[in-house]
């Protein structure tokens, strides 16, 4: 039977040692008044302690100071397993310094694997991430010294087919937010951008005995209407109310109280924008602008799409100005589609949703094929098209769900760089103008880590694409070939004599 209780005494469920479940998306979805609670119970009682952290899609605001940044960083944490660790500053750095054990798998198996155990299942048993980094062949899902962890990650063999098991330890506690609690301690999410993975974490954490903890913003006196509930009451031990002023606007069109028409999408967009746009301020490059418009090119009326963050981004700014936006269908792998992908600190909500599915549900249709096109970034591509879009020499981001959209969807575009740190591309009079190069070349011989095979994606017959700011090349089974030149681009100049390795020339003249 659930409680109503404040977040220190909800706090006192977590035990040394505990294995704990969060259910959140990169930035959104944090219940930070009970990380809040945990950082001052640790710094006063030295407990709770030894704690291992789970997340599929990541947690943290994009601030050292906030949520689970302080007691990680005081060390309360022995192990974190988690998709995604860009909204983490202070921790992605503790990853690098051997600090806690660090492990990275895609999101799409994680969510996938936590559902399966909750029914009672070993794990879950699928192709994806064979050839890319996680493959135990290659490095393993370890991301430091102190991640030798064998058993998240297993290569067996299926019907004679070889295929990875993913198993996650069991959930001690789930902790979760939600909007509101009934009489009954039904949570739903009203005024939330994305339910994620709630109720399979509540479920796998029963499951094993645990603790579910659930911080709302309210207590409502009637009852939820059933179809509304995300999380039913039997599985609930403590709630935390956390109230917080109405929303806004802007929070109530990423929630979808306020629908969006696509009539009036540029305008949200943009309205949302504003603060990316702020920070990029005076930055002169073109670049981002010249390889989304290009990319762009690539969409057709009645395409299903998933658009990934940063330089790909600006593949719905050009889609709205032709007017292809309005054909399209877009999607994010939280769970929503059919409006347009917020970006920045609110990526993984989505602007006009017209529905939003548990991410586990968006996950079984990219899985199945269902997406058209994706447009990724990356950190550095090489001369067999694999792609590392996660890990840097002293970086760590994650693979989030990259993984699971670039291997099984037809038609993948990666929007990429040339070079970095520096570049200064503009375009005058229709030819694009290369002021300066960066620094950092981002198409190298062989990549530090590998997101997205080329190999296997030869094999599976995708179509695949990788944009530049000036000049276009396609993964074809007799290798890496360029097949266009922008304008303005001296080809052996600015491509050929920059490449670390010989391609396909597939262009005329």
């Amino acid at each position: 039977m659930f409680r109503i209780m404040d977040a220190s005494e909800a706090v006192s469920l977590i035990k040394d040692g505990s294995v704990i479940g969060l259910n959140s998306f990169v930035g959104l979805a944090h219940p930070e008044k009970i990380h809040d609670a945990i950082t001052e119970s640790f710094r006063e009682t030295g407990h709770p302690k030894n704690l291992t952290m789970i997340s599929s899609a990541g947690f943290g605001l994009f601030d050292e100071n906030r949520s689970a940044e302080n007691y990680i960083r005081e060390g309360a944490v022995s192990k974190i397993i988690c998709g995604h660790y860009g909204a983490m500053p202070s921790t992605k750095r503790l990853v690098l310094e051997d600090r806690f054990e660090a492990y990275n798998l895609p999101l799409g198996p994680m969510c996938h694997a936590m559902r399966a155990q909750a029914g009672g299942h070993k794990g879950y048993v699928t192709t994806l991430g064979l050839g890319l980094f996680v493959d135990p062949r290659n490095e393993g899902p370890g991301l430091n010294n102190l991640s030798r962890d064998t058993s998240l990650v297993k290569l067996i063999e299926v019907e004679g087919e070889e295929c990875l098991l993913y198993r996650l330890p069991p959930f001690d506690i789930a902790i979760i937010k939600g909007t509101s609690v009934d009489a009954q301690g039904n949570i739903s999410f009203e005024d939330e951008y994305c339910t994620i993975d709630a109720l399979t974490i509540a479920q796998l954490t029963k499951r094993n005995n645990g603790k579910v903890i659930v911080q709302v913003d309210r207590v409502r006196h009637d009852f939820s209407r059933p179809r509304d509930v995300i999380i039913p009451g039997f599985l609930v031990d403590a709630v935390v109310v956390a109230e917080k002023p109405g929303n806004s606007d802007e929070n109530s069109t990423l929630s979808g109280t306020i629908h969006v028409p696509s009539s009036h999408m540029q305008y949200w967009y943009n309205r949302l924008d504003r603060e990316n746009a702020a920070k990029g301020k005076g930055r002169k490059d073109f670049s981002a602008n010249i390889i989304g418009r290009r990319a762009e090119q690539e969409l057709k009326p009645g395409y299903v799409v998933n658009i990934g963050v940063g330089i790909p981004e600006m593949v719905a700014k050009y889609a709205a100005v032709t007017g292809v936006l309005r054909d399209l269908t877009l999607t994010v792998e939280s769970g929503g589609s059919g409006g347009l992908p917020a970006g920045g600190a609110v990526f993984g909500a989505m602007i006009g949703a017209s529905t939003i599915c548990d991410m586990s549900n968006q996950f079984d249709f990219y899985n199945g094929g269902g997406l058209d096109i994706c447009f990724m970034g990356g950190l550095e591509m090489d001369q067999y098209g694999n792609v590392n879009a996660h890990r840097g020499p002293d970086y760590v981001a994650g693979i989030g769900g990259f993984g699971n959209i670039t291997s099984a969807t037809r038609n993948v575009v990666f929007c990429i760089n040339f070079n970095t740190k520096g570049i200064n591309v503009v375009e005058e009079d229709g030819k694009v103008v290369i002021k300066s190069e960066g620094k950092i070349p981002k198409i190298v011989e062989k990549v530090r880590s590998i997101s997205f095979s080329g190999e296997r994606a030869i094999k599976k017959g995708q179509h695949v694409l990788y944009i530049t700011e000036r000049c276009v090349f396609e993964l074809k089974p007799e290798g890496l070939t360029l097949i266009e030149v922008f304008p303005g681009i001296d080809k052996q100049r600015d491509i050929l004599d920059r490449l670390p390795f010989a391609v396909i020339d597939g262009t005329v003249g």
